[in-house]
């Protein structure tokens, strides 16, 4: 039988599109929490020294979307063809994207030079990336809640996940986005999910 050990600190941060994505299959998996105190004598246990890894029947997988792209595949979340699978895909690099923009502004360390950013962050620049994840949810949806195909994949779990980040800074960022909107409360919904939100440990981030 097949284990899976997912190591990453105790927090949402890079390994939480996974943490989703075993919850929304059902699959156990062992939830490996490192504290930040005890990472640097763990470090050289990792392949590249960086979390998340997966450990999958003694093969360890660095990379927290090669890991997420390997569990949706695991468990048919990926999409149901090459072809959705592409665009799945192009759900997800835009949410990339869209994270990438943010990162730098969070790490900043003068903490003026930060609030001035983080404002002009959500009060223009993100709205141009939220336009695109609203056009590619309407173009590949079918008319439903879900990114691609009318159903549950790893691009929903994608935006749940960064999402939860987006709303923890600035609770109103969605409001001009009701597709967005939707598509978080109809992952909420998905009975494994919710009881997975409820369970899980809190974190900060």
């Amino acid at each position: 039988m097949s284990t899976y050990k997912l190591t990453y600190f105790n927090a949402r941060g890079r390994a939480e599109i996974s943490r989703l994505i075993f919850a929304a299959a059902g699959q156990e998996f062992e939830d490996i929490r490192v504290e930040h105190a005890d990472w640097p004598s763990k470090k050289a246990q990792t392949p590249l020294g960086q979390m998340p890894v997966l450990e999958f029947d003694g093969v360890k997988l660095p990379q927290s979307l090669t890991i997420a792209r390997f569990l949706a595949k695991q468990f048919h979340l990926a999409g149901k063809d090459n072809l959705e699978q592409a665009k799945v895909d192009a759900v997800v690099d835009t949410i990339t994207d869209l994270v990438a923009a943010l990162s730098p502004i969070r790490m900043e360390k003068d903490e003026a030079k930060k609030k001035e950013l983080m404002k002009k962050f959500f009060e223009a620049d993100l709205e141009k990336h939220l336009q695109n994840l609203e056009v590619l949810g309407k173009l590949y949806g079918d008319g439903g809640p879900f990114f691609v195909g009318n159903h549950l994949t790893w691009a929903d779990l994608r935006f749940h996940s960064f999402g939860e980040t987006f709303l923890g800074i600035n609770e109103n960022c969605l409001n001009n986005h009701p597709w967005l909107k939707q598509n978080r409360a109809e992952v909420q919904k998905q009975p494994k999910i919710a009881e997975y939100l409820k369970s899980r440990p809190k974190t900060e981030v």
